[in-house]
């Protein structure tokens, strides 16, 4: 285990790389596509021309508007405050990374450049890891220390499990996160028998799912026979990655998994945003506040 003074350095790095691109590349975006619980009554006042004839107050009209001769409207405010939750998936998976970094750190830094943009907005930031258990809850709160707190276990929590219970988590945030929030959702998915859960959190959250990808797990290096070790359950076996038809095999199953979870998402009307290791995730995290923008823009 590091000492404090390292991993305090190595957050201080990771907040000074990301403030910047917080503030360059999703300056007032964050704020554009993610709305607040609704609106609040403030006042009620007379009517002018222009406003909504069903914000009128009729009780209100009814007691005075005889004897004034005006008629009196609800002003409304909209509720901006949002509850953002970072779910992370800590289980043994995660910590492969052929390239630059793992898929934990990548989803480290991401999740750093939410959590500032969240609290530059003034709002409420948490965190749930979880691997085959909820393995660490953060309650949302306000402020830099609580955000720098968060990225600090992101990055160097040490779970108890390496399993993975997407599903047992997903529920775990339903029971904790009374009112809508938004979500975002940090795996990469090698779990079983999550889709009732991911739609049932889709429908009371604004949910976001961020898929963890490394390009090594998606084709066997032609490399002869070897033994792999499962990440998660500690299983040994060997692969003879010299036959092409294991190779093909393999390549083929992985791109059926991946269309499988972005149908999957598609049918439980879930915004995903996948995350590389082998590429810059700023592009990415780009396009999503882009098209999301387009698309709330079209409802309007």
């Amino acid at each position: 285990m590091e000492d404090s003074r390292e991993i305090l350095k190595k957050i201080r790095r990771l907040e000074l790389r990301t403030r910047g691109r917080v503030e360059a590349a999703f300056s007032g975006q964050y704020r554009s596509v993610f709305r607040g619980r609704g609106m609040n009554f403030e006042e009620v006042r007379e009517y002018q021309p222009g406003d909504e004839v069903r914000t009128i107050e009729w009780n209100v009209t009814a007691r005075f508007g005889e004897v004034r001769g005006e008629a009196y409207v609800k002003k409304f405010t909209e509720e901006r405050e949002l509850t953002v939750l970072l779910v992370v998936d800590v289980s043994g998976s995660g910590d492969f990374g052929s390239v630059n970094h793992s898929k934990r750190e990548l989803a480290a830094e991401v999740a750093c450049v939410l959590a500032f943009s969240a609290i530059r907005n003034n709002d409420k930031v948490g965190l749930l890891l979880f691997s085959d258990r909820v393995e660490l809850y953060i309650p949302p709160m306000r402020g830099r220390r609580h955000a720098l707190r968060i990225v600090r276990e992101i990055l160097f929590f040490e779970p108890k499990s390496r399993g993975t219970d997407l599903a047992g988590a997903l529920e775990r945030l339903n029971r904790v996160l009374h009112r809508r929030g938004v979500v975002f959702l940090f795996s990469d998915f090698q779990s079983n028998e999550f889709a009732r859960q991911l739609g049932f959190t889709a429908r009371r959250h604004d949910l976001v799912a961020l898929p963890l990808v490394d390009p090594r797990e998606e084709t066997l290096p032609n490399v002869g026979t070897v033994r792999l070790e499962d990440a998660e359950t500690g299983e040994i076996f060997e692969v003879a990655t010299s036959s092409r038809p294991v190779r093909e095999a393999y390549q083929k199953a992985v791109e059926e998994r991946a269309t499988a979870l972005q149908r999957e998402f598609r049918r439980q009307q879930v915004d995903s945003i996948t995350l590389r290791t082998d590429r810059d995730w700023v592009p990415a995290l780009q396009n999503f506040f882009k098209n999301r923008e387009t698309r709330m823009g079209a409802r309007i």
